[in-house]
């Protein structure tokens, strides 16, 4: 136990290490790195602390300001002057405007900043908060391989708050979500009647919360909505029908910043203010699968995929309804982008790092358990609560 407590306090200053490097290169980023992205998420932020409330509504008129046209002249757009032209603002013609196609959350995250230092401590909190997840992990651990795991884990999510979540600023809230809902979820699995319910609203509501940074953080829903319309389709019973509706609700709580945006800009809380290759048809595209395939974003997904396929084969109750829910989201998240035609170096990592976070917090308490020569708690006779059904 004493070696234990030593190589967890070498960990802890590694951890400790990386962050400080993290902070560091940070630091140094310019806020017009020339990224049309970057400018329209700022413009947002702009929004926000210019209107409150009312930044939700991006008509491309109400940049009387010339903020939006200043910062594209700063980094040397040559149509500044041509609305048609403006990077990533979407014609509506519903709405007869033209509007920013991002969910309001990430220029939100960044409008909590003073203006014109906003992506750094935005990405310092970030980092902040993965590196506290990561030192829950380490305290988590109960022996000497859980540590090693927990280890190598924490320094690649801390690595990847630098490359490849830079490419976005949408990346770094989405993350924070991500290592927060992939701690909570193996509770709620294990969780008795009394606090089951109040966790699977927290988790709906962080996976809602995350569609306002990135849309297609949609998609970290399907797996928890699969497993418990499953649940319920088995069951039956009042105990499973709650679970989904309280999930569904807190989800739809979480995304109503969106809702009511899309309202305003787009005429519905159901339109979309997309355009362009982010609209079109599915289609299975080689060229595109292959440079999925040769990313690391790729191969932290086949980890994760193993990691679940090993976690279902543990027998243990709990933990197989953790990786259920895990493979029901991988599937579904690998369907969508694989039939995405655009590529990006970041598009998957969301569903990596839910995915790896809810695995790691799951076998860390399955190896605990272990550990201590508990019986697995799938084998002690506990209520029927519904979401136990496999």
């Amino acid at each position: 136990m004493r070696k234990l407590k030593s190589l967890r306090l070498l960990c802890g200053i590694g951890f400790l290490l990386v962050l400080a490097s993290n902070i560091w290169t940070i630091s140094r980023w310019s806020e017009s790195r020339g990224v049309y992205d970057d400018v329209c998420y700022l413009r947002q932020a702009h929004l926000f602390q210019k209107f409150g409330a009312g930044g939700l509504d991006t008509n491309i008129a109400r940049d009387e300001d010339h903020y939006l046209v200043d910062r594209l002249k700063a980094i040397g757009f040559p149509e500044w002057n041509d609305v048609k032209r403006i990077p990533c603002h979407t014609w509506i013609e519903k709405a007869d405007k033209y509007v920013m196609q991002y969910p309001p959350g990430t220029g939100f995250a960044l409008a909590l900043f003073p203006a014109d230092f906003q992506v750094i401590p935005l990405y310092a909190l970030a980092s902040i908060t993965i590196f506290g997840f990561a030192l829950l992990g380490l305290f988590r651990a109960r022996e000497p391989a859980s540590l090693a795991l927990t280890a190598v884990f924490g320094f690649a999510a801390l690595y990847l708050m630098i490359n490849p979540t830079k490419a976005s600023y949408s990346m770094a809230p989405t993350m924070m979500v991500c290592a927060a809902a992939g701690y909570l979820t193996p509770r709620l699995f294990d969780a008795g009647e009394r606090h089951r319910l109040a966790l699977i609203a927290l988790v709906g509501l962080l996976i809602g919360l995350s569609v306002n940074f990135r849309l297609p953080n949609l998609f970290l829903s399907a797996g928890y909505f699969l497993f418990l319309a499953g649940s319920f389709l088995k069951a039956r019973n009042r105990e499973t029908f709650l679970q989904g509706a309280a999930f569904g609700v807190a989800f739809l709580i979480g995304i109503a910043p969106t809702l009511m945006a899309n309202a305003i800009n787009a005429g519905s809380p159901v339109s979309t203010t997309y355009g362009g290759v982010d609209v079109v048809a599915p289609e299975l595209n080689s060229g595109i699968l292959w440079r999925y395939f040769v990313d690391v974003q790729f191969t932290l997904l086949a980890i994760a995929a193993v990691w679940t396929a090993w976690l279902w084969r543990s027998n243990h109750g709990s933990t197989k309804r953790v990786a259920l829910a895990v493979a029901g989201n991988l599937v579904v998240n690998l369907i969508f982008f694989m039939s995405h035609p655009v590529f990006t170096p970041y598009y998957i990592i969301p569903i990596d790092m839910l995915s790896l976070w809810t695995l790691l917090f799951a076998t860390l308490d399955l190896r605990g358990e272990r550990a201590a020569d508990n019986p697995p708690s799938g084998n002690r006779q506990k209520p029927d609560y519904g979401i136990n059904e496999p």
